[in-house]
């Protein structure tokens, strides 16, 4: 009976730093999103007199629900509600492909305008925005393919947050930021790897397969972006790309 209680003890233990992590995560999430787009989006009218064209501010909207809706998720999970944390999942779901399709016109509309970044040529800037809702998808749709794997599911919902974290990054109000562009931002993103990382070997020795490999994914789209962008093939599809918007 001592080592049944003992054995139940360690599994709630488990459970309840597990929600913590989880919760932690989305949190920080949730705090860089906002400071990156505070200025921008959240609290433009103290710093920016004119508005936003309507797509920019569907698009904020849009990707602010995925915000609030995992941080929802995470604290249905640490509240023990998995039934509305499973019908909510479906709306995660239709949001995110919404996401896809916004987050893809709202890149290639831009691209017809200034680059974000000083000096570089926006269709190449393209790659970033277009990388990001190619890899998104992907995790999306395994975490949803792995839904019955615990595990796995949850994993890939917190990679997949992680793969758009780049633009709220690349806003932070940090001079080495805008100094050393994609370089700062990408690395600063990649860096929500690692508690992932660490957590799995301290909670069960080794990183997880679905860590190890989302977080590949997004890391080593960083640099492969980059170098796509500057080449002509990528120019002249990019500019064949917003021909049509």
């Amino acid at each position: 009976m001592a080592t049944d209680s003992e054995t139940i003890r360690v599994k709630e233990n488990s459970k309840r730093r597990e929600r913590l992590f989880y919760l932690t995560m989305a949190t920080a999430f949730v705090l860089i999103v906002f400071a990156g787009f505070s200025r921008t989006f959240y609290l433009r009218p103290a710093f920016h007199p004119e508005p936003l064209m309507p797509l920019l501010y569907l698009h904020g909207f849009v990707f602010t629900l995925w915000i609030a809706l995992l941080l929802t998720q995470t604290t249905l999970i640490v509240t023990k509600r998995t039934r509305t944390h499973m019908r909510l999942g479906i709306a995660g779901i239709l949001l995110a492909g919404l996401m896809v399709v916004v987050g893809t016109v709202t890149a290639i509309v831009r691209a017809k305008g200034p680059s974000p970044i000083p000096g570089v040529n926006p269709l190449s800037f393209l790659t970033i925005p277009l990388g990001d809702m190619l890899i998104f998808p992907i995790l999306v749709g395994a975490a949803f393919y792995f839904r019955r794997r615990v595990d796995t599911h949850k994993r890939l919902m917190l990679l997949a947050t992680i793969a758009i974290l780049p633009a709220a990054v690349a806003r932070l109000p940090f001079a080495f930021i805008q100094q050393y562009g994609p370089v700062a931002f990408f690395g600063l993103t990649d860096l929500f790897s690692v508690p992932c990382l660490l957590y799995d070997i301290l909670t069960r020795g080794k990183p997880h397969r679905a860590t190890v490999l989302g977080a590949a994914l997004i890391v080593l789209s960083h640099p492969l972006r980059i170098i796509i962008g500057g080449t002509h093939a990528w120019l002249v599809f990019a500019t064949w790309l917003t021909h049509w918007t």
